[in-house]
Parts: structure tokens; sequence; C-alpha cells
């Protein structure tokens, strides 16, 4: 499947037509989801609609970009008008928004054919894409494992081919994750880079909201059209969007590296671990400096678990059955944190954000494994009910300080196991400096292109 930095020009050139695309991505749709259980809403109609819409536009000289006429899905905690948005849970199995968030007015403005809504794990409020109303969504490297979560069925979605970019939520790693899990790209921007307004939240002062795609590249072509300032977002930032794709011809040669070894690399699963120093190795001989750097990395849940207890509080005690039992559980874990407590853990967290930038007094960006381990195996995990929990938390270790200290990060394949299942690595960089991390990871992918990673 092609991507979409190289689909775009044909479009425009009407070599193609986002009719055609359309209808393929349909059809793989029908032939694969059955078994992935990526998408929980497939809008054919209207996506053709859509796309017969943007061939038009073409033939008449009107094109938009390089999304115009590009089928993208949506994690289904998007609101889309006059489309189910579930956020994978029994509560709103009915609900139907009538304003699309400001992500899809953006990519609706940008051209891009929505084809439907990716399943994921219920509000968002777990890694692995196991609790869903809507079933377990699976891994398209091999069904007998997770996807990842909580945007599970946007990284299936992406890396079968069902799609050609998904947007997720990152919370505490929800698109770098399932991204790694799967073998595809996540991008987390920093957070307020992308308005997350009609967006089922999970934690306010955590979510972000962020591009799947096949290719770095194609992460940051949905990036510049997703991105900037929304002025009814309390949480967005008026800091414009860049040009991400023109900067990731440039070369890499002046950056300086950190790893972060306590913490990130504890605990790694061998293969994984193989992987990620191969990755290494190979950026080492593309950056200025490669060096071992310490992070006091933050740890606490208090923010997370009071706001989401916080935005589910009035439907947990009216409607608990409509709710998982682990997502009830979850949510419920909240319910005690007091006011106090809560102030002084986010008052701790905004310090630590306006910290976050002498992390690269002495380096450009960070390199970490995204996950300490592939994959687990759907079985293993369901034949043990308490195995699930620690399982996620481990998935979603490496991830999860990013999110508190707002920084963007991106996770891309590094490499595969011998069982066949995707190792992911993960890049960051100081607030707004998107740039850098697309460039990189760009690198990266470019000098390992044609291996084995995926």
């Amino acid at each position: 499947m092609a991507t979409i930095i190289e689909i775009a020009p044909r479009l425009r050139r009407k070599e193609i037509s986002p009719v055609e695309l359309t209808r393929d991505c349909l059809e793989r749709i029908a032939k694969l989801n059955p078994a992935l259980n990526a998408f929980i809403t497939v809008t054919e109609k209207s996506a053709l609609e859509e796309a017969r819409a943007a061939e038009q536009e073409i033939t008449r000289g009107e094109w938009r970009g390089p999304l115009h006429g590009i089928p993208i899905a949506l994690k289904d905690l998007i609101d889309t008008a006059g489309v189910l948005t579930t956020a994978g849970s029994g509560l709103y199995r009915d609900r139907v928004p009538t304003e699309d968030a400001e992500v899809v007015r953006r990519l609706r403005q940008a051209g891009a054919v929505i084809l439907g809504k990716n399943n994921l794990h219920e509000f968002a409020y777990g890694g692995s894409s196991l609790v869903s109303f809507f079933g377990d969504v699976h891994n398209p490297r091999n069904p007998a494992h997770i996807a990842g979560g909580s945007s599970g069925g946007s990284a299936a979605a992406v890396a079968a081919g069902l799609c050609y970019a998904s947007i997720g939520t990152d919370t505490a790693g929800s698109i770098r994750l399932p991204a790694a899990l799967c073998g595809c790209v996540g991008l987390k921007p920093t957070y307020g880079r992308v308005s997350a307004r009609g967006v089922i939240p999970l934690t306010w002062s955590l979510d972000h909201v962020g591009p799947l795609t096949a290719t770095v590249s194609d992460a940051a072509l949905v990036l510049r059209a997703i991105g900037g300032y929304d002025a009814l977002d309390v949480a967005s930032a008026d800091i414009p969007a860049e040009d991400y794709v023109s900067g990731l011809s440039e070369g890499v040669g002046t950056l300086r590296v950190g790893v972060p070894r306590p913490h990130f690399f504890e605990d790694l699963d061998e293969e994984v671990k193989a992987a990620v120093e191969a990755a290494l190795s190979v950026v080492r001989g593309l950056v200025a400096d490669l060096r071992e750097v310490q992070l006091d990395v933050p740890t606490d849940r208090v923010v997370q678990l009071a706001e989401s207890y916080a935005y589910h509080a009035e439907n947990v005690t009216r409607a608990p059955e409509s709710y998982q039992t682990e997502t009830l559980r979850r949510i419920r874990a909240g319910e005690k944190i007091t006011a106090p407590e809560y102030i002084s853990r986010r008052r701790e967290m905004d310090e630590a954000r306006r910290r976050a930038h002498r992390i690269f007094a002495e380096v450009d960006l960070l390199i970490t494994p995204t996950t300490p381990m592939p994959a687990p195996a759907i079985a293993e995990l369901k034949k043990d009910p308490e195995a699930l929990r620690p399982a996620e938390l481990r998935l979603l270790r490496n991830t999860r300080p990013f999110n508190a200290w707002g920084l963007p990060a991106i996770s891309l394949p590094c490499g595969i196991t011998k069982s066949g299942l995707p190792v992911g690595l993960q890049i960051a960089a100081a607030p707004w400096r998107e740039e850098l991390v697309l460039k990189l990871a760009s690198a990266y992918e470019k000098a390992v292109s044609g291996s084995a990673i995926g």
C-alpha cells in the first residue's frame, strides 16, 4: 500500500481517483475487519460521496493539499456530526453528536475522506483494547496478540492498510503504545498543539490528539493539517503549526541525542533490548552526539485518576451497569481523591512542565524503547484477569512521562521479534519542537529502509 506522500501527487495529477482509493480501503475493511475488529462504524456511503466530491474538486483544479481525497479513520471518541461516536462503551452506544470535533473539521477542510470510527479501549482507559463494548481489537501482525491501546483500532487499521491514517488520542501512551505493538508510526504532539475540542476526554490535563500513519512523512503531513490554535479549546496554545514536511530533508548531523537508561531501559524483553540497541547504533552514526542522560521521571497518577472520575462521576452513579467492569473499577479509583490533593498534584505537574525545557539543556532529543516488551498474547491476559492491569502499566511505563511533561514524542518501528511482533523506538523533544522529532525519526527510517523492521 502506497503512502500519503506518494499518493498525493498522483491524485493531484489525476492519475488515480479518490474514489478508487476509498473503494480499495472499503474492500480491505470488509475483508480484514471481521478478524481485527479495528472499526466500530464504517461510513461507506458518506465516504464514497466525499471521495466523489474530492475527485470533482481536483478535476476542476481546486486541489486543497496532500490530504485531499485521502481516506482517513478516526478513533471512536472523536465527535463526528451525524455519525455514532461511542468511546467504545455501552454507555454511549447510541450517541450521535451534532457537531464535528475541531480536528475533524480541519481534516474535512483539507479534503480528507472520513472512512469511519475505530475501536478502542473503553473511554481510552487502558493499554490493551481488550476492554470494549464492541469486543477485542486484534493485532494485524498476529491476531492472537493485542493491538495495544487505547487507540488500538486506529493502529491496527493503519498497520493492516485499512486506511492511510487515523487520528488517535494519547493520555499515557495511547497513540505510541499501539503504534509500537502494531508496527506503524504514532505521533503525540506537544500538549496544546492539536485541539481536543469535541474529543471525549479521559484526563483533560493529559489528553493529546495526534496521527497514526504508515511512515514518518505521513505523520508530518497529517500534523500540518490538524495542528494549530483553536480559540475555543482552553488547552490550545497560540503557536502556529509549521510545514513539518519540508524539514524532513534537512540533515541531522548537528543534533545531540540523550539516552535515559534509568527507568526507560529497565526490565526490557531481550528482543526489545536487542532491537533498540541496534537502532541506537544507527542513530549514533547519524547525529553529532549520542550520550546517556539522567531524568527525574514523574510517576504520580493523582491528576489522571481525579479528572477521569470527575468526567464520569454522574454516570457512574446513575448507570454503572453501562460500563465494562474493569473500566468502572478504574474510574472509581479516583473517587476519594480530595480537592486539596488534586490541586497540589496538578500544581506539581504544571511546575514540571515549566521545567521540562531544562531536560534539553545539553541534548536536543531523547530516545528510548517505546514499550519494554512486544504485544502480549490475548489468551494469556484473558485467562487471568488480574494480569491485565500490571501488563498495561508495564506497557505504558515509557510513554506516560512524556504526557506528564506535555512533550512531543513519536514511536516508529525499529525491529521485529523472532515471532513476528514489532518493536517500537520512541523519540521526544522539547515543547513545540515536533520538527526535531520528525526530522530524526525520518532520518532513522530512511537509514534502515528495506531492512526487516516491520
